[in-house]
């Protein structure tokens, strides 16, 4: 067959041409480009920091550039200014009134440790690929586990969030009760105890009948006589415990279980006894304030978050234990394709997560800036400004206070009903947050309640007088 014969060939759209150079660091040389990309972001960083109160907590409008890719690379300046348009569409955590949710402002070491992280580049999948970040996270999880109460020899293993913490502690729980091929295992936790608890058991292949949740006593923590009455029939119809989950700092009111009479009775029907302390492990590190999750340390397992108050940067949870052995037992595969642990076991084999970022870094960072004396002020500002605002709401009796030992309070006027409660708190919370002072409105109890987390350390008397004022003048007059 002659040329002229032959089909044509199909043409091929030409290739992108990639940047030359690709955007990594010159590996040879401290890389001036992206020094200066650094200096840049950090400036623009810090200056939307340091304007926080020039803008609201929460802002009126969510600006989005686009999300995907353009045929090349954008250089640096077009990337910050699209970086600038999401950041003026963040949530304002810096703001005095920012007093909506478990979101703390980040130290400043937090943040260094952060980019540091991402800069490293380690995985803690494995001692090979993160040689001295692996043995800082032994170290500060064992001294983390011993300085909130737990036995020598405790441990544990951080986490991208508590909801991953619950969730190992309780697969451990399950193995160490010989329950694993059981489907009719349940757990028992309290009324008021955290999502995440159901989410778990969805993961485990459980039903969602699994999770027995028990009234709450007046305080918001657990009936103590329902468990103990709810295990004994557990008993009598051979139902097993998978385990029994407090909760020390739940989401709405920031009740502590009864956690010494749990453990008592857990230990002596030999129940694995979780705590789901994200909220208010914390409040242990301190001898001022250990008082208020007295019990913590009788648990197998506890989920502690630095996250929620004392500004380690998201995300920040460990799952610490008694006897951290048990980790490897549940989430050891031997690892074939790395070299043997140098320090005890490998870090993908302590867990659930396999490649892991250093989260330690900011974390260990953040604790070292802090130092003992600045973990307690945090907490004992938490807890002042809880106080303060108690007392200025509590005159009148006019409004249904609900906290427990930590720094959180919810109210809702007395006598109100669901509807309307449901109207004045959706009201309530937009005039505040017409004067920037941003307040949830969690359900609870079959009512909107608005909901003050007082762990930011730029809230003032002030500003709780002032969020004090407009809540009173929120109320209908009495009749």
């Amino acid at each position: 067959m002659g040329d002229l014969d032959r089909p044509p060939l199909a043409s091929a759209p030409p290739a992108l041409r990639a940047a030359s150079p690709l955007p990594f660091a010159d590996p040879a040389q401290p890389d001036a480009a992206l020094e200066s990309f650094l200096h840049r972001a950090a400036s623009q960083l810090t200056a939307w920091m340091g304007s926080s109160l020039a803008r609201s907590p929460l802002p009126g409008l969510s600006v989005l550039p686009s999300a995907v890719p353009e045929a090349f690379g954008l250089p640096s300046e077009a990337l910050l200014a699209d970086l600038q348009q999401l950041m003026d569409g963040a949530y304002n955590p810096h703001h005095p009134g920012a007093l909506a949710h478990l979101d703390p402002p980040p130290l400043a070491a937090s943040i260094v440790g952060d980019l540091i992280c991402a800069g490293l580049n380690n995985n803690l999948l494995a001692e090979e690929l993160s040689p001295s970040l692996s043995r800082l996270e032994r170290s500060l999880c064992s001294w983390l586990a011993e300085a909130i109460g737990l036995p020598a020899g405790a441990g544990g293993i951080p986490a991208s969030g508590g909801s991953l913490s619950n969730l190992m502690a309780l697969v451990l729980a399950r193995h160490r009760a010989g329950l694993a091929c059981c489907g009719q295992a349940v757990v028992l936790c309290s009324q008021d105890a955290h999502v995440s608890l159901a989410k778990a058991l969805t993961v485990m292949g459980l039903p969602a009948t699994a999770l027995l949740t028990l009234p709450t006593d007046a305080s918001g923590g657990l009936a103590i006589e329902a468990l103990e009455s709810r295990l004994k029939t557990l008993r009598t119809q051979g139902v097993p415990v998978l385990a029994v989950v407090a909760t020390a700092g739940t989401t709405v009111r920031g009740a502590v279980d009864p956690l010494e009479p749990v453990a008592d009775l857990c230990r002596r029907q030999g129940i694995w006894l979780h705590v789901d302390g994200a909220i208010g492990a914390v409040y242990a590190l301190s001898d001022r304030h250990c008082h208020r999750v007295a019990g913590l340390a009788q648990a197998d397992s506890i989920t502690l978050n630095p996250q929620k108050l004392l500004g380690i940067t998201k995300t920040s949870s460990l799952l610490l234990l008694a006897d951290p052995a048990g980790l490897e037992e549940v989430f050891g595969t031997g690892l074939p394709y790395m070299e043997p642990s140098w320090g005890g076991s490998h870090g993908g084999e302590a867990g659930l997560q396999g490649t892991r970022p250093a989260e330690i870094l900011k974390l260990w960072l953040g604790l070292r800036q802090l130092g003992l004396a600045g973990i307690e002020a945090v907490l004992d500002g938490a807890i002042e400004r809880r106080r303060h605002l108690r007392q200025l709401l509590a005159s009148g009796d006019r409004l249904d206070l609900k906290d427990g030992q930590l720094h959180l309070l919810a109210f809702c006027p007395a006598g109100y009903d669901a509807e309307q409660a449901t109207h004045w708190s959706a009201e309530t919370r937009q005039r505040l947050l017409a004067e920037q002072l941003m307040l949830s409105r969690p359900l609870y109890g079959g009512r909107h309640h608005l909901k003050a987390v007082l762990g930011n350390p730029h809230t003032r008397a002030e500003h709780l007088e002032r969020l004090a004022q407009l809540v009173h003048a929120s109320l209908l007059p009495q009749l």
